[in-house]
């Protein structure tokens, strides 16, 4: 774990709020100057701490209006199928996350796609790849919240 004082939090804060914005935005913000500023983000790559930056799209603007979060069980545990598993929810771009449960769902999706004809084909071409005992998907009917920001 790295650890960071008060400058660097706001300093992330800032950078989860616009990553785009210049410098001597972020240190005007987090009342400091633009070289102690990049000396500090360029500390927090190397720790890790930022990853990769990226934009963010609006899916809807796109035409991606459907959201289905999709529960799968299965039967199949041995390490040949898990690897199968996992290879076709990389190779597949509409699954936006994906998650390993603890509990009775062993697997839950998060799969963005222009509507549900797309999903379809997006389960019919999953269910060819790899076996799967149950799968139950739910439609999103609204997006109340959505963030990838930390609550530092």
């Amino acid at each position: 774990m790295v650890r960071l004082d008060e400058i660097d939090r706001k300093i992330l804060v800032e950078l989860q709020r616009d990553a785009g914005q210049s410098l001597d935005e972020i240190a005007k913000t987090v009342g400091s100057s633009k070289t102690p500023v990049w000396n500090r983000i360029r500390k927090l790559r190397e720790a890790g701490v930022i990853g990769a930056q990226t934009v963010v799209l609006d899916a809807e603007a796109l035409g991606f209006e459907a959201t289905f979060f999709v529960l799968i069980r299965t039967s199949e545990h041995e390490a040949e199928w898990q690897r199968r598993f996992l290879k076709a929810l990389r190779d597949r771009p509409e699954v936006q996350e994906a998650h390993r449960l603890a509990g009775d769902i062993d697997y839950i999706l998060k799969v963005r796609v222009k509507n549900a004809r797309a999903y379809d084909a997006f389960y019919q071409a999953l269910i060819s790849e790899v076996k799967v005992h149950n799968v139950t998907a739910l439609l999103s009917m609204e997006e109340i919240k959505a963030t990838t920001a930390l609550p530092l």
